[in-house]
């Protein structure tokens, strides 16, 4: 099978940050070797400080900038208040939304729109795949826990069967675990999810959730549970090319994130220096889901298991 151009596409800021860290973040990356853009907030309906008409002009701006520019959904829907920005985010008009919850599927297939499936929807099968594919979707996001071989014969499965919507697979970032309707961050700081008063805010990259020896085994963000190590698959980009793989998403963080999308540009153009075996491991990288092992786990320090 010949190796495909494999594109970068930078995924929704999973943090809360402010309106002006955003504007300077996204006006940083029109500049990035990103092609695809996806806007929105995907976590928690009590984020709002932006709106959906913020979303749409920082994304006309990136389209300007030759960016394709995609709208997130909520994941976890909790009531009629999200499902009526839902409705309207569906209905926005102008950007491919990603669906990230069964309800936005429901509205996007009923108004017979394309929209990409996020990795939250869980498409292990080809099944699966082919019954949304019928209905509108485009592109689709592996879960974040299905390994290397495992979507190698998904996707060879999937070629078999004429199914051909461009798959995604998260590369680098906290990996995206759980959510909840209990908001962890509030009740870190003894605050009812109600009247949280945005706590969350006051960590751009999360707050770090340790084990009694200290190890970072999760990352707390407001409802959301993300990884406590931070997933990078640079050195897998040639690799998942050969797979057929179409995208790999690159999740912001607040600090270094032009840096990060600069290594993965070069990786995929075969330009990434080769690993040094005796360089220490950085304590917070994570690579262990894409090798079939304990999702922590680093490929440099695991054991074969």
């Amino acid at each position: 099978m010949t190796a495909t151009t494999l594109e970068l596409g930078l995924g929704p800021v999973l943090f809360y940050w402010t309106r002006e860290d955003y504007a300077a973040f996204y006006s940083a990356a029109a500049d990035w070797p990103v092609e695809t853009v996806t806007l929105g907030e995907s976590v928690c309906s009590r984020r709002r400080d932006m709106k959906l008409d913020d979303w749409l002009g920082i994304g006309r701006e990136l389209a300007q900038s030759g960016k394709r520019v995609v709208l997130a959904s909520q994941t976890l829907i909790e009531s009629e208040a999200d499902l009526r920005d839902l409705r309207r985010l569906c209905d926005n008009g102008e950007f491919t939304v990603e669906a990230n919850d069964q309800s936005a599927v429901q509205r996007l297939v009923a108004a017979g729109l394309p929209f990409v499936a996020g990795a939250a929807l869980n498409l292990y099968n080809p099944a699966s795949l082919a019954v949304l594919a019928r209905a509108g979707m485009q592109g689709w996001q592996a879960p974040v826990e299905m390994s290397r071989d495992d979507l190698t014969r998904l996707l060879a499965d999937c070629r078999a069967q004429g199914l051909d919507a461009p798959c995604e697979v998260f590369a680098y970032g906290h990996l995206p675990l759980a959510w909840s309707s209990r908001c962890f961050t509030a009740r870190r700081h003894q605050k009812p999810k109600d009247r949280c008063q945005f706590v969350c805010q006051q960590y751009p990259e999360g707050l770090a959730l340790r084990s009694q020896e200290s190890r970072e085994v999760f990352t707390l963000n407001g409802i959301q549970t993300l990884s406590g190590a931070c997933q990078d698959l640079c050195h897998e980009l040639p690799t998942m090319a050969e797979m057929g793989v179409a995208s790999a998403r690159l999740s912001p963080r607040a600090e270094g994130m032009a840096e990060v999308v600069a290594a993965y540009d070069a990786a995929r153009r075969g330009a990434l220096p080769a690993r040094d075996p005796l360089a220490l491991v950085e304590a917070e990288v994570c690579d262990g889901y894409w090798f079939g092992r304990p999702g922590m786990d680093h490929s440099q320090t695991a054991s074969p298991g």
